[in-house]
């Protein structure tokens, strides 16, 4: 039997802010740690975000995944969540957890997986800058 196994892509862009801050540290220790990234009045980024999905090619529609299913999925979960947000004040997932972009990718992925079939495979890549970015699983 040949491989049907497909990755299909989505991209969506969203605008947050930021900062890089543990409460347990001192002002002198997180601004050392994080830098810029500590401003107390916080920093923002245009985020990129890629979902990949792989899965096989279903026979009767020839999709891995409905993309637009996808693409109203990621606006339910991400999206309206992050979007225009301060991520540490507006967002319950980084009331303790530092957001960086490691944890936002994380917690994207998790919000995704739950909505996604199992038999799929997930992995969400984050763009912070176009230099630096983040991806789960690895």
């Amino acid at each position: 039997m040949a491989n049907n196994r497909v990755a299909v892509y989505r991209r969506e862009h969203f605008n947050a802010a930021h900062k890089l801050y543990n409460a347990a540290w001192s002002e002198e220790k997180n601004r050392e740690v994080f830098g810029l990234c500590a401003n107390k009045n916080f920093h923002g980024h245009n985020y990129e975000l890629e979902i990949k999905v792989v899965g096989e090619v279903d026979a009767e529609t020839g999709y891995v995944m409905d993309l637009k299913i996808l693409s109203d999925l990621v606006k339910a979960e991400v999206l309206d969540r992050f979007d225009h947000k301060n991520l540490n004040l507006d967002v319950q997932y980084f009331k303790s957890l530092n957001p960086t972009a490691e944890n936002i990718v994380i917690v994207i992925y998790n919000l995704l997986r739950k909505q996604i079939d199992e038999k799929l495979d997930l992995q969400v890549r984050l763009y912070e800058t176009q230099r630096n970015f983040v991806e789960y699983p690895v």
